[in-house]
């Protein structure tokens, strides 16, 4: 892991840095998880996919180009996008000002152990 890592009183982090930007986890419970995500400018997260979990990304600021099977499109404040289980997915900012989305994860397992990486800027890839 890259950077700062605060805990809560239970074992999983509230807050990281990640090389793309840092999240918070906002509800954990166990049947959902709720992240509150900001994308550094000209940054991305890799090209993945959950065997676990669907997400649900509801931009709070700046403009969200979002990849979903290898369809690209742009999701601005007030709007979502929804990534079934299995379906591999980026989340980018290109824009020049930082990216924040609240992630609602839901399905059986939400450990960030559950992330098939296909593509990744900072070498993480799961060859």
């Amino acid at each position: 892991m890259n950077g700062e890592v605060r805990s809560n009183h239970s074992n999983s982090p509230m807050y990281e840095d990640r090389p793309w930007g840092s999240y918070t986890v906002l509800s954990d419970e166990p049947d959902h998880k709720v992240k509150s995500i900001t994308v550094a400018p000209g940054q991305r997260l890799s090209y993945q996919r959950h065997s676990h979990r669907s997400e649900h990304w509801f931009v709070i600021t700046g403009d969200a180009t979002v990849t979903l099977d290898g369809v690209v499109f742009q999701v601005g404040p007030g709007h979502y996008a929804d990534v079934p289980q299995g379906v591999a997915h980026r989340l980018e900012n290109q824009g020049d000002e930082p990216l924040v989305i609240i992630e609602v994860q839901y399905g059986d397992y939400f450990g960030e152990d559950d992330i098939i990486r296909l593509s990744d800027d900072y070498g993480r890839t799961d060859d």
